[in-house]
């Protein structure tokens, strides 16, 4: 048995103890050599990351080194110079009044100074530096422990810089993760799970083993882990200066990349440079050349804890934040759009659908580029590879006949690392379509169900694969269908998209998210294999709309909900003829108050669209009478169609009792007045279809 409860106590935090070999075998070596590279080790990272765990580990090598240690909770002091040297004079176990730097320049050996907690020192940093440490022995190393790196002083100096070495300390790695629950007996089947949540963080690690150890027949699950976000929360925190940054930290959370714009408009402030300055200090917070992030589990548990305790303002950053991304893509070129189409896809990393099919560390810096002819062999070789012989021939055929409807992600020596083939089905000829088995049941699909109108595009994404993992999750499948959201909102007049899947099961709980509906009827098989088809009608949920209805199905769905839970609001598209026939109809009600509540033109894009996304009916009735009343009053500015004004106005605006006694009104035989009346309803309807179908 251990002689004091002090060494029971150390030797179940050395079980415990996993990973950090690199930072161990680092400090070893300094031990080691009398003289070492480093005489101040600054130890930074965020609560609960394991800078305490460290430091005991640091303190066991110097025992078994033989190096004499003492340890300092900068928590149980106060930050001025005679509290700090009575500190340490006890830890060295030396009398009341004693000096101990005295004692170390007296003792001889080496000596190792820890202090944990070195934040709450912030107001000794200078004295430490300037008076204190360079009076201690030549061989003495100085460790601190603290949520933030060390002040720019250090750093400028130029005795101290070659002597400082500084140690950020992250996340544990998915292996010593896997070993620590594996050492707190947590259930194997359970353990990625906990690693999902976790991200490998240490304190996370050790709360959620905590609770298997506690309750019997416990079994983990994320979003029952309240209390768990909480702690988290309160060790990354501590405090918060006021509201407003708290404020910024959420959003901060929210996003994939803060900058100082996006906060400003998240916020709704004006001038927001020091709440980014504050957000960068942070010590779970890390900087990169596009802006500011936090860590993982950091924004993980943030962002659980707004959604738990403020649903509502989660709701609203999250419309803002799409809002600012939104007019990015719309406005913006190649890489800025590129960037924020990813922006926009990582609102919904959270969603459960979307969270596994999409590789979060794809930068969105990689561009596609165009197919060049060194890059066709390979390509033809892929296709080859994944989908076989039949699929090479069509894939060499298309590749040749549209060439710009290829886009290639080449790795880093410049080969192409995987493909798409976005193919223009409406610039093809019937002969061509019936060869392809793809195309072919496609054109017949869409015949049958969505009949397009003339000038219309159909965008068959006839191939999409990475070289490696093909059609499977992976950075160049995530970066493929950012690509397809470009083309979605890059494409005039698109009418609708289409794309094959090896494995239509995998993606049909994503793609009915995105709001894809499976075609069985457009479904094909090349070389043996099924492929299914997926589709989504543009003319029905234009592109704006639809990344709406995604930010709003985030914003809704419960985590535990596969399925979207909002339907599509779909527009109704209708052939011209249709068009024609319901605007007539439309002008015989213009005049009864319920003339027009039925109207087929009140589901059209451009009534919709006049009366605002989420009108309802009364509004859009509204707006199709204002509508058809501009539209004849247009007639009547024109001088070669003033009969045919005037003859809809008697007719329909300001009706006469028959159409006899409107003939006469209009001083016109009956047949000259028919005949008027049937050009002006044949030109009001050319006038809405031409808005209808041109935006």
């Amino acid at each position: 048995m251990p002689a004091r409860l002090a060494d029971r106590l150390n030797a179940g935090r050395q079980r415990r103890f996993i990973g950090r070999q690199a930072e161990l075998q680092m400090f070893a070596e300094a031990l080691a050599n009398h003289e070492s590279s480093f005489c101040v080790l600054f130890v930074h990272g965020p609560g609960g990351v394991g800078k305490s765990s460290l430091l005991g580990q640091f303190v066991h090598l110097c025992a078994r080194h033989e190096v004499n240690a003492c340890a300092i909770d900068a928590r149980n002091i106060e930050a001025y110079p005679e509290a700090f040297l009575a500190a340490l004079a006890m830890s060295m176990g030396l009398p009341a009044g004693a000096s101990p730097v005295d004692a170390m320049l007296g003792r001889g050996g080496r000596h190792v100074l820890l202090i944990d907690t070195y934040e709450r020192l912030a107001p000794l940093d200078d004295w430490l530096r300037d008076v204190l440490l360079p009076e201690l022995p030549a061989g003495t190393i100085v460790v601190t422990a603290g949520r933030q790196p060390p002040a720019h002083a250090w750093r400028i100096d130029p005795g101290w810089q070659p002597l400082v070495r500084t140690l950020a300390l992250r996340n544990l790695s998915p292996d010593e993760g896997r070993a620590y629950l594996a050492q707190r007996n947590i259930p194997e089947k359970e353990r990625q799970t906990v690693l999902d949540f976790t991200h490998s963080y240490p304190l996370a690690l050790s709360l959620v083993a905590d609770l298997y150890d506690q309750r019997p027949n416990f079994h983990f699950r994320a979003e029952a882990a309240s209390d768990i976000v909480k702690v988290l929360v309160e060790q990354l925190l501590q405090r918060v200066p006021g509201q407003v940054h708290q404020m910024a930290l959420e959003a901060c959370a929210l996003v994939r990349v803060m900058t100082e714009s996006l906060l400003a408009e998240m916020t709704g402030l004006e001038n927001v440079n020091e709440l980014f300055a504050w957000l960068r200090n942070l010590s779970f917070v890390d900087a990169r050349p596009g802006g500011l992030f936090p860590h993982d589990l950091a924004r993980d548990a943030l962002v659980a804890d707004l959604k738990w305790r403020n649903p509502d303002w989660y709701a609203e950053l999250h419309r803002r934040a799409r809002a600012y991304f939104m007019r990015r893509v719309e406005h913006g070129q190649s890489m800025e759009q590129q960037t924020a189409l990813f922006d926009l896809v990582f609102l919904h990393r959270e969603n459960p659908v979307v969270r596994p099919v999409f590789e979060w560390q794809a930068s969105g810096r990689v561009l596609p580029g165009p197919m060049a002819a060194q890059d066709l062999p390979r390509l033809l070789d892929m296709v080859h590879r994944h989908e076989g012989a039949e699929a090479r021939r069509h894939a060499e055929h298309w590749l040749a006949a549209q060439p710009e409807a290829a886009i290639v992600f080449r790795d880093a020596a410049g080969a192409p690392a995987g493909f798409a083939l976005f193919l223009n089905m409406s610039a093809l000829h019937a002969a061509e379509l019936a060869d392809d088995p793809a195309l072919a049941a496609a054109a017949t699909a869409l015949q049958k169900t969505a009949p397009l109108r003339p000038g219309a595009r159909v965008s068959y994404f006839r191939f999409w694969m990475a070289a490696g993992a093909y059609q499977q999750v992976s950075p160049i499948q995530s970066l493929i269908f950012i690509n397809m959201v470009r083309h979605y909102l890059a494409t005039p007049g698109l009418a609708y998209t289409l794309i094959p899947c090896a494995d239509p099961e995998f993606w049909t709980p994503v793609f009915a998210y995105a709001d894809l509906a499976r075609l069985p009827d457009a479904d094909f098989t090349s070389d043996g294999k099924h492929y299914g088809v997926f589709g989504h009608d543009w003319r029905a949920v234009p592109p704006l709309q639809w990344l709406e209805l995604l930010g709003e199905r985030e914003i809704s769905m419960a985590p535990q909900v596969v399925q979207p839970p909002v339907a599509a609001e779909r527009l109704l598209v209708l052939s011209q003829e249709e068009f024609d026939a319901a605007v007539a109809a439309a002008l015989r009600g213009l005049a009864r108050p319920d003339g027009l509540h039925d109207s087929a033109l009140l589901r059209s894009r451009l009534v919709v669209q006049r009366a605002g996304a989420g009108s309802d009916d009364a509004e859009r009735t509204a707006a199709l009478r204002q509508l058809l009343l501009d539209t004849i009053e247009a007639l009547h500015a024109a001088p070669k169609a003033i009969k045919l004004y005037r003859a809809i106005y008697h007719t329909y605006v300001q009706p006469a009792p028959t159409q006899e006694i409107a003939a006469e009104l209009l001083d016109v035989p009956f047949s000259s007045y028919r005949r008027h009346l049937k050009s002006g309803i044949e030109q009001v309807a050319e006038m809405l279809w031409r808005r209808e179908v041109g935006g």
